[in-house]
């Protein structure tokens, strides 16, 4: 049975960062097994937190070779459905957050992060630290 890829969120990067670790040396170990994923919602949380032009062309290069995931009509009509129902339900999700769900969901992706919103995302399979 093949392993699923790793959509790696946006909060992985930003609490490794913020803890003085590097989160590409770590992913690095997991792409020796699992194929990694982005998608823009991604790239863009965490590029604008990087201060250093350096740093920022570093972290460019690694989601350059990752599993692209784009945000077409299919992922956006899956958001906008996701959303619907689970505002019915009293629980109001970050837009970005229900984003990043429905490209994993694209591309059958498990979601990397440290964020507890995702848990309450139907079908999305989470983890919170790299294999």
């Amino acid at each position: 049975m093949a392993v699923s890829p790793v959509l790696v969120d946006s909060s992985y990067y930003i609490q490794m960062l913020r803890s003085g670790q590097d989160p590409l040396r770590a992913l690095a170990l997991t792409a020796a097994s699992r194929d990694l994923a982005v998608c823009g919602v991604v790239r863009c949380e965490v590029a604008r937190g990087l201060r250093e032009r350096r740093v920022l062309q570093r972290f460019q290069d690694f989601w350059d070779v990752m599993i692209w995931v784009p945000t077409n009509d299919s992922v956006w009509k899956g958001v906008e459905e996701i959303l619907w129902h689970l505002d019915r339900k009293g629980l109001m999700l970050p837009l970005p957050d229900v984003i990043v769900a429905c490209c994993a969901c694209k591309i059958g992706a498990t979601v990397l992060t440290t964020d507890a919103h995702f848990a309450l995302i139907p079908d999305i399979e989470v983890i919170d630290r790299p294999d």
